[in-house]
């Protein structure tokens, strides 16, 4: 198969939503229907059973939310679907604003009965700047929730992006009997079951066959006649341009939990998603059909495997063919590199991988020579653009419980803070470490993995800083300023000198009294 057939049959795309409103059972789903697993398990709040396939981390099974991006590929109906299923708390934003960069498409979970929440609406915003093109699955149509008119009001207000319905819910909660799919004319009659495939559709004529009277009855069929007469009177058909121009948001509507409703969003998926698009760096546009490989990663993980003190480096193939065994230029170092054992993910399990083209997401082992942003290439010495962080606003002191195992807390530190879910400083004279994390949530993560991973204990204490800046600027300035605060003076990982500001106030008087110090904000800063 030609790169630009290997190309095109590839949909990667990132599942994003608000804490419980079903992103991981979805996904789960999707890959019972990809054959990548046989039999689902239920996924329950704070409350797990059977653990999700995509939750790899013991405190993930435990407190029953995803903290980590999980990447999973399977085959459906001959295209090659790679899923990242990010993390819904709040707490672990930017692991999936990051994971956003690595996507070319988006699956929103949404649920009835709590519509838009927070949290939805910044993923929404990142999706917005760059694009992304974005399908919304309305989940728990088995529960009582907003009508669906209202639902669809809410999503166009607050995400500030169009819809339109491709499916349509018959009643909801005890009386939920199915969707209607208005792109074909077919019902597709509820059944609950949280371990199968849902049954095959009804075809109907059209909404006036009696047919449908009989299948639903009387007041619904009549109820549902009303309905799509609106919704096509409302709203715009569906425009796949508009959708690609992430203008456009084709909504459906089922219950993930009763895999219902999950297979005409994926068939509906596999149709109009987008293929690999091109990615932005320093020096040019990066297009999948350059005969060279170029990639970047996206996200950094340590200890995969918890029977292995594993690396795993995610990299984000943008062209060419990545191959096993073929040297590299990591452009930061201008290192040569090659990997024997590349990795490709299905649910828990992965395994090795000779090739990898655009689009395809590759774990590779990492000894320390990765960060967040970084590219891989065949020479060229570029730089991907648009990888988001964020200056940290949290911080805790790390005080050693067990000075016997010191250098496994410092590998602790350093392994976990390279993910990227946390920035690490260190405060002369005396070595104090501190970290800084944009949710409490990272704290007791970190605290956790440090213990069960590392066999390093450590307590955090709270230390009272507003927030991390990056200075640039005059010599002389710099200088005269840490003088002036050298208690606020800290080095990040790379050695970069940051300001910890103690309060929103003392910031603005550093600005205001050093007007020639540029203080940066944001951790996408980079000394050169």
């Amino acid at each position: 198969m030609s790169l630009k057939q290997e190309i095109a049959r590839r949909k990667t795309f990132g599942i994003i939503s608000h804490p419980d409103a079903g992103k991981t059972t979805l996904t789960e789903k999707l890959l019972l229907f990809g054959g990548a697993i046989q039999t689902a398990g239920a996924v329950k709040s704070n409350k797990i059973k059977k653990s999700a396939t995509s939750d790899f981390m013991e405190i993930e099974k435990q407190r029953g939310i995803s903290v980590a991006t999980s990447v999973m590929s399977f085959e459906y109906k001959g295209t090659k679907i790679n899923i990242l299923d990010t993390p819904g708390h709040k707490d672990f934003a930017e692991d999936t604003f990051r994971t956003l960069t690595a996507v070319d498409s988006v699956i929103l979970v949404v649920d009835v009965a709590k519509g838009v929440e927070a949290q939805t609406r910044k993923l929404m915003q990142v999706c917005r700047m760059r694009n992304t093109p974005v399908i919304i699955f309305v989940n728990k149509m088995d529960r009582e929730g907003q009508d669906p008119f209202d639902i669809l009001e809410e999503l166009e207000n607050e995400l500030k992006i169009s819809t339109r319905p491709l499916s349509w819910p018959i009643n909801m909660g005890t009386r939920f009997k199915g969707v209607y799919l208005l792109h074909n004319n077919s019902l597709n009659l509820f059944e609950a079951d949280k371990t199968k495939k849902a049954s095959e559709y009804i075809e109907i004529n059209n909404l006036s066959d009696k047919q449908l009277d009989q299948i639903i009855g009387d007041s619904d069929a009549n109820q549902l006649r009303e309905d799509v007469e609106l919704i096509n009177g409302v709203f715009e058909p569906f425009d796949r341009e508009m959708y690609e121009e992430g203008l456009l948001a084709p909504v459906f509507f089922g219950s993930a939990l009763n895999n219902f409703g999950v297979q005409e969003m994926l068939d509906t998926f596999v149709n109009i998603a987008p293929s690999p698009k091109s990615r932005s760096t320093n020096l040019r546009d990066i297009e999948p059909l350059e005969n060279k490989m170029s990639g970047f990663i996206f996200k950094i993980h340590a200890n995969l495997d918890p029977n292995h003190r594993d690396r795993i480096a995610f990299l984000r193939v943008c062209s060419g063919v990545f191959e096993r065994n073929k040297f590299y230029i990591h452009p930061r170092t201008e290192k040569k590199m090659r990997f024997s054992n590349p990795y490709t993910f299905l649910a828990d399990s992965k395994e090795v991988t000779q090739y990898a083209y655009p689009g395809d997401v590759v774990g590779l082992y990492d000894t320390g020579n990765f960060k967040i942003g970084d590219g891989l290439t065949e020479g060229e010495k570029i730089e991907f653009k648009g990888i988001p962080s964020f200056s940290p606003e949290l911080f805790r002191e790390v005080v050693n419980l067990d000075p016997m195992r010191s250098k496994q807390l410092e590998k602790g530190l350093n392994q976990l803070t390279n993910e990227g879910v946390a920035q690490l400083f260190t405060q002369q004279p005396g070595n104090r470490k501190i970290i800084g994390v944009v949710g409490e949530l990272q704290f007791e993560v970190i605290q956790y993995r440090l213990e069960h991973e590392y066999n390093a204990k450590a307590r955090f204490e709270l230390v009272n800083y507003h927030k991390a800046c990056w200075m640039t600027g005059g010599e002389n300035e710099i200088t005269g300023f840490i003088k002036y605060r050298p208690q606020d003076i800290v080095y990040d990982k790379d050695k970069n000198m940051v300001f910890l500001a103690q309060t929103a106030y003392i910031l603005q008087m550093a600005k205001t009294n050093n007007p020639t110090i540029e203080f940066h904000e944001t951790s996408e800063f980079k000394v050169d």
